[in-house]
């Protein structure tokens, strides 16, 4: 680690003396304060030897503006309920957060100078695993928006608490349709609680971005969206300032600050220079010197007004919906009727949908607890960014759509795995089933999709009571969740008192005759128990897994069907890639023998047909998973 005083000298500054900043303090001191975020990111990107100490020096005044001036904090406390919040979109800035972290006193320069070193809590793009004051991962462009809509909804509808949401993004993000999907919603909502300034510095990772300093263009775009847009100079501390108090005191809607700035300001051969993204300055001390060195400012953020504690979460018993065997019901059905008891027993939940509701059917939610349903239209990314927005915020997201829609958003997904983010996400109208749509509508990659989520869990239920037990289940899990659920009506196989862990399986089909196991999920365990029925009556017995937890895999009860029977064969309604056959496959890689295993999933492209002519077409009806199996056998006893 390298020594507190390489890089600029002390950073106590002359005497040792620390100096307090507080918000009734002048330009000048404000000035030094940004000064100090310069140099400490300049000292955190020398000592990691990697880093993006210009993008920081672009927003440091800005930076210290918000910090002195307007955000309400108590780093003590970062569960206050009145806290602002700051999303960092351009999470490669990094090292000017750490560097504010520090000047609020909430970490000291030895730990500054961690930045990047393998277990350090400073990461090179910040996470909430790592530090409290963080609430979200960034680093993939074009999210922080999104996420702070979700925060600010929560605020405005829900927590009904003071605070006011800062995001803070880099103009080449601005490029990312998901920042417009965000300032859409943000508009339509009249997100008064929600500031985002644009630090317009000109300057991208490989040379220019689209409007450089034009800070007109990006007005109209904002403008256009119904946002109140403020143009400043981002390095004028009074014109930051004065844009922050217009800011707070406009209502109706939210507010764009487009800052002016000049990527590494502060340092002559660094200022508005291409080639020097992501990169430590060559020459860190003579930058420091030129910054005029280190300083030891110490900032008094201005404390949270005083608000009611966190909400107290109505609980009650939960009464799902009952149904009985051989009823033919949706298992999208039952969800949505899962979901609207759930939200009466619990006061914590609530549902997104991307404006098809009709078809998920969350609109049964909507009926019954409106106060916690939005409606984000057809924008995917900004349903998941929303969802990771309340759960930073500590409510029960459930968002649905299509889940082959839902594959839009699968970068955001991805960032709510790394921030952390406890949500639920439902995919209806999956698998060639669903008919005579087409394949535009069908969700075949999706399994897949999740399951490659770091630390998610994976569920596609076969029927209503499946269904309406494993949607209640989903509330108490942590991670990324995904449940699966289908278009057309099914039979009704489980009885209403069937448990359904998660992680587990059901056997349907057993004998100790069994010379197979065919392992279906969802619409293909019909199939595969029409198929088991006519083996059965040909003399060949069959056993039958309901695998409706796809990850976690129940890898005992596939051991055990496979010691018994010697070969699987896994049906699914889904591409053959990563699907159900790859979780099965999953339960024997750990170097013991792997058996027999066999796969019918969708491989061709399809049409437009009934969902009957689908499920033959793709080779994953009764008849094929029968006609499977007697080869399958036939080349056994051979």
């Amino acid at each position: 680690m390298a020594d507190s005083s390489t890089y600029g000298g002390d950073p106590e500054g002359p005497g040792g003396a620390e100096t307090r900043v507080t918000a009734t303090d002048p330009d000048e001191q404000l000035h030094e304060l940004a000064q100090q975020l310069r140099v400490d990111s300049v000292r955190a990107a020398a000592a990691a030897n990697s880093g993006h100490p210009t993008s920081s020096m672009s927003a440091a005044d800005v930076m210290a503006v918000l910090l002195a001036r307007h955000f309400q904090y108590d780093f003590a406390r970062p569960d206050h309920p009145a806290n602002d919040r700051f999303v960092l979109s351009k999470g490669h800035a990094s090292p000017l957060l750490y560097a504010a972290y520090k000047a609020a006193g909430a970490l000291t320069d030895e730990e500054l100078l961690t930045y990047r070193a393998q277990g350090s809590r400073l990461e090179g793009h910040p996470t909430p695993r790592r530090l409290p004051w963080v609430e979200v991962a960034t680093g993939s462009l074009g999210q922080g928006l999104g996420i702070g809509v979700g925060m600010a909804l929560s605020g405005k509808r829900l927590d009904r608490n003071p605070y006011r949401v800062w995001v803070l993004c880099g103009d080449s993000e601005l490029a990312e349709g998901s920042v417009w999907e965000a300032a859409e919603q943000a508009s339509y909502e009249r997100l008064d609680n929600l500031t985002l300034v644009v630090d317009v510095n000109r300057l991208g990772q490989r040379g220019p971005t689209r409007h450089e300093w034009d800070l007109d263009a990006y007005e109209r775009r904002f403008a256009a969206f119904g946002w109140h847009v403020v143009q400043a100079d981002g390095h004028d501390i009074q014109a930051v300032d004065d844009a922050c108090k217009e800011a707070r005191a406009t209502t109706g809607r939210p507010t764009v600050i487009l800052a002016r700035t000049v990527k590494g300001k502060g340092v002559a051969a660094a200022e508005n220079r291409e080639g020097l993204h992501g990169k430590p300055l060559s020459d860190a001390e003579a930058a420091v010197r030129e910054l005029g060195g280190s300083r030891r400012l110490r900032v008094d953020v201005k404390a949270p007004p005083a608000a009611r504690s966190p909400r107290a979460v109505r609980s009650g018993h939960l009464e799902l919906p009952r149904y009985a065997v051989g009823d033919e019901v949706a298992t999208r059905d039952a969800f949505g009727q899962a979901l609207t008891a759930l939200g009466s027993a619990r006061g914590d939940v609530v549902v997104l949908d991307g404006e098809v509701g009709d078809s998920t059917r969350a609109e049964y939610f909507a009926k019954e607890h409106p106060e916690r349903y939005v409606e984000c239209y057809i924008a995917e990314q900004q349903l998941v960014g929303a969802a990771v927005g309340f759960a930073a915020r500590g409510w029960v997201p459930y968002a649905s759509s299509f889940a082959a829609f839902l594959t839009r958003a699968h970068d955001f997904v991805r960032m709510a795995a790394v921030s952390g983010a406890d949500i639920n996400l439902v995919g209806s109208h999956a698998g060639v089933a669903i008919g005579q749509d087409g394949p535009s509508q069908m969700g075949l990659e999706d399994l897949a999709m999740f399951r490659a989520v770091h630390g998610s869990t994976v569920l596609h239920p076969c029927d209503a009571p499946q269904t309406a037990r494993l949607v209640a289940a989903m509330a108490d899990l942590d991670g990324v969740r995904y449940l699966r659920t289908s278009r057309g009506a099914t039979p009704v196989l489980y009885g209403p008192d069937e448990e359904f862990p998660v992680g587990g399986s059901k056997v349907l089909r057993s004998s100790d005759a069994d010379q197979l196991t065919v392992v279906a999920a969802g619409i293909t365990v019909h199939e595969a128990l029409t198929a088991a029925d006519t083996l059965a009556r040909a003399g060949i017995p069959v056993r039958v897994i309901d695998l409706y937890s796809v990850k976690p895999v129940d890898r005992r009860t596939l051991r055990e069907a496979a010691e018994s029977t010697g070969c699987l064969l896994t049906v699914e309604d889904h591409r053959q890639e990563g699907g159900i056959g790859d979780a099965v496959l999953d339960a024997f890689c750990d170097g013991g023998p792997v058996p027999r295993l066999a796969r019918l999933a969708v491989t061709t492209m399809p049409g437009s047909a009934s969902p009957a002519e689908q499920l033959r077409a793709a080779g994953i009806d009764a008849e094929s998973i029968a006609a499977a199996v007697r080869l399958l056998v036939e080349h056994v006893v051979r």
